[in-house]
């Protein structure tokens, strides 16, 4: 069974779900860089899941809490980055990881010898 994760969308599909028009979202992937559907060999735009969470949360921000498209882009990306990790951060779990597996690494040789 694919994955919903995995599944893409028509923007004829994506419309009806976020019952926006087509021209909206066409705009909205021009102001927004977060928004970039991947296009088909045809060139028929295909959303992803998380195309189709950013544009109801776009159109949330837009139209139930008034934002203005600037308004809307700051605080769209402040969301985003808020879920990705800080790249420092990042690297001091990678750099605890190597130094526990290192310690493991010993380990098993120490216990083979």
């Amino acid at each position: 069974m694919p994955d919903p994760q995995s599944r893409l969308y028509k923007i004829g599909e994506v419309c009806k779900l976020a019952d926006v028009q087509p021209y909206v979202l066409r705009y909205w992937e021009t102001e927004f860089p977060p928004l970039a559907p991947n296009k088909s060999g045809g060139g028929q735009r295909l959303y992803t899941q998380r195309d189709l969470d950013v544009i109801l949360r776009i159109k949330q921000l837009l139209y139930s809490e008034g934002f203005t498209i600037a308004g809307a882009k700051k605080k769209l990306e402040g969301e985003l980055d808020s879920r990705t990790p800080p790249a420092k951060d990042l690297t001091r779990a990678l750099l605890n990881v190597k130094k526990e597996l290192t310690a493991i690494l010993h380990m098993l040789e120490d216990s083979s010898s």
